[in-house]
């Protein structure tokens, strides 16, 4: 039984699941949309959601349409190598972190880079309140890049001494950044971005050991 994800290229939310299923150690194969051609707003793929929106997973006659719905139900239909805890208590940990993760760390990222990476936009001049927007977006992602720090004090992974889902969702959104640092240097750098490895060494580690995973390869975004 095949698993298919349909996703677009550098979606966080399809690469949460890429990451899932390769924490798990599943096959898999992946359908990239082209967004640019509104792919996934057209047939055949709005019959396997009506939404429009990726990521899709798809085994057999089965549709699941959502990240964490679909990160859930990896975890029951194949128990081995579990992404939401080993015991009652660490599954509550993860859930916790990783609800955080989508309301906090993903709002912030959204605000920071949807107008740099998605719109383009040119760096507000200084002192201006489209300015401030954007150093205060910056500081909120500082903000969480601190609380990741703090929970990697305790353990390699967010959660635990393994990935877990946490980690599947707040690993796209954190290298999103790394991106924009290698698309838009001199705008990261006049808010203060370009040197966040320095800044957060346990995020810099953790993301180097979420990158030597076998099959991490894989799930990274073919345009990168």
């Amino acid at each position: 039984m095949t698993i298919t994800v349909y996703s677009v290229s550098g979606a966080p939310r399809g690469w949460r699941v890429l990451l899932g299923l390769t924490f798990k150690g599943l096959n898999y194969e992946t359908k990239y949309l082209e967004a640019s051609k509104g792919e996934h707003k057209s047939e055949p793929f709005l019959t396997l959601n009506p939404r429009g929106t990726v990521p899709v997973l798809v085994q057999d006659d089965f549709i699941l349409r959502d990240s964490l719905g679909i990160l859930a139900w990896l975890d029951s239909a194949y128990p081995e190598k579990p992404l939401f805890g080993r015991t009652l208590s660490e599954t509550a940990n993860v859930w916790q972190i990783t609800l955080e993760c989508c309301d906090y760390l993903r709002a912030a990222i959204n605000d920071l880079l949807a107008p740099i990476l998605v719109r383009g936009e040119a760096l507000p001049e200084a002192g201006t309140p489209e300015r401030l927007a954007w150093e205060t977006a910056a500081a909120a992602y500082h903000k969480e890049c601190n609380y990741l720090e703090n929970l990697l004090a305790k353990n390699p992974f967010l959660a635990s001494d393994v990935p877990s889902a946490a980690d599947a969702v707040a690993f796209p959104e954190v290298r999103l950044i790394e991106r924009a640092v290698d698309t838009k240097p001199d705008i990261m750098k006049a808010l203060g971005l370009h040197d966040t490895d320095d800044t957060y060494p346990r995020i810099a580690a953790w993301k180097k050991q979420i990158s030597a995973l076998p099959g991490f390869d894989s799930t990274l975004p073919r345009h990168w």
